[in-house]
C-alpha cells in the first residue's frame, strides 16, 4: 500500500483528502503545519508529499525545498489557493513535481497522485532494470523495449502503459473501469470505447501474428492476459 503525507493547515480539506486517499486504498497521515510535516516527511517513509503552500510555522515552499535536500527522489504535489504563474514557477523551483490550485476536484487530484507515483516508480533503479513476462513476450521497463519471439514491436505510449498493467496483472481478470482508472487515470465513461479501441491496436501488435494469444476477453467482466 502506498503512503502519503498531507500537509495542509485546513483541517476540512486535510481530512476530505484523508478520507478520499483511503477510498482508493492509499495509506495516509496528516500534518497541520509545516515543521511538523517536514519534520514527518524526513523521519518516516512516504511514497508522496501533498503540501499547502500557505502552513503556519514553516511555509510549503521552504519545506519543500528541505524535503528535497534530503529526499530528492520524493514526490511532491502542492496544493494552493494561489492560481498565478509566479506561485507556480517559484514551487516548481523549490522542487516540486506538481501543482494544483484549490478549489480542485479529487478525481483530478487523484490522476495527478497516479502519474507522479508513475514517474517516480519508472525512475527507481530497481524498476528500470526490470523486465516483465509472459510467454514468449518480454517488456524491459528501463529500455521500453518490447520483444515477442525475439521479434521487436514498436508501441505507442499509451500501448506500452496498457501492455505493462496488462502485465503486472497477469492471470487476473481486469475490467475496462480498472484500465481506464489506472493506464488514462480517468473516471471509467461507459459511453466512450477507448479502451476497446486500444485493446484492439495492442492484439493486432503482440498477438495477431502468433498462435499463441494472450490477451483474452471475459464477457461482461473485462480481459485477461495469459497464456491459452
Amino acid at each position: 500500500m502506498k503512503n502519503i503525507l498531507i500537509v495542509e493547515d485546513d483541517r476540512r480539506i486535510a481530512q476530505n483528502i484523508y478520507r478520499g486517499l483511503q477510498t482508493e486504498n492509499f495509506g495516509a497521515e496528516i500534518a497541520y503545519d509545516g515543521i511538523t510535516g517536514k519534520n514527518l516527511a524526513l523521519s518516516k517513509k512516504f511514497d508522496l508529499v501533498l503540501l499547502d503552500v500557505n502552513l503556519p510555522g514553516l511555509k510549503g515552499y521552504d519545506v519543500c525545498q528541505q524535503i528535497r535536500v534530503y529526499k530528492p527522489s520524493l514526490p511532491i504535489i502542492m496544493l494552493t489557493a494561489y492560481g498565478e504563474i509566479e506561485d507556480k514557477v517559484e514551487g516548481l523551483n523549490k522542487g516540486a513535481n506538481d501543482y494544483i490550485v484549490k478549489p480542485f476536484d479529487f478525481r483530478e487530484l487523484m490522476a495527478r497522485i497516479h502519474a507522479a507515483l508513475r514517474v517516480s516508480e519508472l525512475n527507481n533503479p530497481e524498476i528500470q532494470n526490470q523486465v516483465l513476462r509472459i510467454a514468449d513476450l518480454e517488456l524491459n521497463l528501463g529500455t521500453k523495449e518490447v520483444i515477442r519471439a525475439g521479434k521487436s514491436i514498436e508501441l505507442t505510449a499509451k500501448e506500452f502503459a496498457l501492455l505493462e498493467y496488462f502485465l503486472l496483472h497477469r492471470g487476473r481478470v481486469v475490467s475496462k473501469m480498472d484500465l481506464a482508472e489506472h493506464v488514462w487515470h480517468l473516471n471509467f465513461d461507459p459511453g466512450t470505447n477507448v479502451v476497446e479501441v486500444y485493446i484492439n491496436y495492442l492484439r493486432k501488435k503482440i498477438d495477431k501474428d502468433f498462435a499463441t494469444k494472450l490477451i483474452h476477453t471475459r464477457p461482461g467482466l473485462g480481459y485477461i492476459m495469459k497464456e491459452e
